[in-house]
């Protein structure tokens, strides 16, 4: 019985940790805070609230819920549309963020993929079911290791390894320049999860809930306070750095709480925003005034993506392309790749890879398959240098490539043919290409195609439903996200303290407007 028990909590911890995203590392102790470098003269302070939306915001601050954040937009800039990388997922957002690429260049394709080299399938910790079925190990040492240390490439590298002096609070993706060992609870020990000997690369002050700790007094929260992985803890980190005077060059911290009232509620959810804005008073109380604050430090405070409402009808909310594809050997991810396995499917919510295994399955037969289903927005596949895609709703097929007679509005350049109406674009005269429900959609659609080999289809749901299989998560009545479709797309966000401005309204280019902020960059 006690051993049940015993092992019955482990499992609890796995989920817990990976359904919130946990990175278990051993954190700053007070010692190491006194050996920290002197006070530096730019500090910015980026505050993630993890599916805030501009909607919704808005409509908090005119009920009168939110006085911070409408303190913050009236002292500063306001960005109500900013674009983020794809697919709409945190470790490819996060990734994005930290490198200033999207995932052909760092690397890292989804939250959930197919791993075609070591064939295997890989997830960060998608639901809890999911987790279940492939096992708390391997996706704990995904999450814990790979994640940063393998699949986000050595090639580019983060605001953390170019600053050096900077602060990472309960976010997934943090390599940087300092190794610590892990902080592993001896029950996870029992099961050798881990080698004790562990160390992964760090930021110099890192907190991820118990499991790596900045302020001594949050050693106190318990296990159902899922393990420090709320808004709750990281603020009281936050705080602890200011009350310290150790804030360095650039912190960036993660309050997760809202994501989950959206995914329950939908996209106007509210309740989410109200509690985000009661952490940031906290947070701005730290000092003798607001006004003080933000004339201290520079302050972002933004969302990571949008979300979309889906039906509250489940037979047709959800896309179950198992049934789809019923015909063909669809890979079970409890079991690792089979020889007869012709199909894999990493599932991401509002968007999908589907792997082709078998050579003898062409594209245009599952395309032709899937496009008779009228929830589903659009495929897209690649040959050779171009990318091709398909629409229900469109004749046709546009494909495209990098470098041509067509510019964006970010200064791209495209060779463009075909049916341009299936992504949305305009087209002037004078060959310049605008977008509007897919924005920076040929970018963000082509890096999905070099984030990773394989031969695979990469699908997306019409607004207003969203892919399931295996464990995946479903968000009937709620909101969900993962597409190239600009409600997925679009985040808020509020820049007090610097007039400097990003190249672009991307995620793509925060990296190097934080970096120029604190001066790094110095030529720009």
């Amino acid at each position: 019985m006690y051993k049940f028990l015993i092992i019955l909590l482990v499992i609890v911890i796995v989920l817990i940790v990976l359904y919130m995203n946990i990175v278990k590392n051993e954190g700053i102790t007070n010692n190491q805070l006194e050996q920290t470098a002197s006070i530096p003269s730019t500090r910015v302070v980026m505050i993630i609230v993890d599916s805030l939306m501009n909607e919704a915001l808005e409509q908090t601050i005119k009920n009168g819920k939110a006085p911070a954040f409408e303190y913050l937009i009236n002292k500063g800039h306001y960005y109500p549309h900013m674009v983020t990388s794809y697919p709409t997922m945190s470790v490819v957002i996060d990734s994005t963020l930290l490198t200033g690429t999207y995932a052909d260049q760092h690397k890292i394709p989804a939250l959930v993929w197919f791993d075609s080299d070591e064939q295997r399938f890989i997830s960060y910790g998608s639901a809890a079911k999911e987790i279940m079925k492939l096992g708390g190990k391997q996706v704990l040492l995904d999450s814990v290791f790979h994640l940063n240390h393998k699949h986000l490439s050595p090639k580019v590298s983060t605001i953390h390894e170019e600053i050096g002096d900077t602060a990472s609070i309960n976010t997934l993706v943090y390599r940087g320049n300092h190794m610590k060992p892990l902080n592993i609870p001896k029950l996870l020990n029992v099961f050798n999860l881990f080698d004790k000997s562990e160390t992964v690369q760090a930021p110099s002050y890192f907190s991820y809930g118990l499991l790596s700790i900045l302020n001594p007094e949050n050693k106190n929260y318990q296990l159902w306070q899922a393990l420090g992985f709320n808004d709750k803890f990281a603020t009281s980190e936050l705080k602890y750095l200011i009350k310290n005077n150790r804030l360095p060059s650039y912190s960036l911290v993660y309050l997760s709480d809202n994501d989950k009232k959206v995914h329950k509620n939908g996209a106007l959810e509210m309740k989410g925003i109200e509690e985000a804005d009661q952490h940031l008073q906290e947070i701005l109380n730290m000092y003798p005034s607001w006004d003080e604050a933000i004339q201290e430090n520079v302050w972002i405070v933004m969302g990571d993506s949008g979300q979309t409402d889906i039906t509250d009808n489940k037979e047709k909310a959800l896309i179950d392309l198992r049934e789809l594809l019923q015909e063909y050997q669809v890979h079970k991810i409890t079991e690792p790749i089979q020889t007869h396995d012709q199909i894999v499917l990493g599932l991401n919510e509002r968007m999908t890879f589907i792997y082709l295994l078998d050579d003898q399955i062409t594209t245009e037969e599952i395309n032709k398959k899937l496009l008779k289903d009228e929830r589903i927005d659009h495929l897209a596949w690649k040959e050779g240098e171009l990318v091709h895609v398909q629409s229900v709703n469109h004749d046709g097929k546009l494909s495209f490539k990098p470098e041509g007679p067509f510019i964006d509005q970010y200064e791209q350049t495209w060779t463009i043919e075909g049916n341009t109406s299936i992504l949305d674009l305009s087209i002037t005269e004078d060959q310049f290409l605008s977008y509007d429900d897919y924005p920076d959609g040929l970018a963000r659609l082509y890096s999905a195609f070099h984030s990773h080999s394989g031969r695979y289809i990469v699908a997306d749901a019409k607004p207003g439903y969203e892919f399931i299989g295996e464990g995946s998560p479903r968000h009937v009545g709620g909101g969900s996200h993962g597409s190239l479709h600009k409600q997925d797309t679009f985040f808020p966000m509020i820049v007090v303290g610097t007039n400097q401005e990003p190249k672009h309204q991307r995620m793509i280019d925060l990296k190097e407007w934080i970096l120029r902020i604190i001066g790094q960059n110095n030529e720009l």
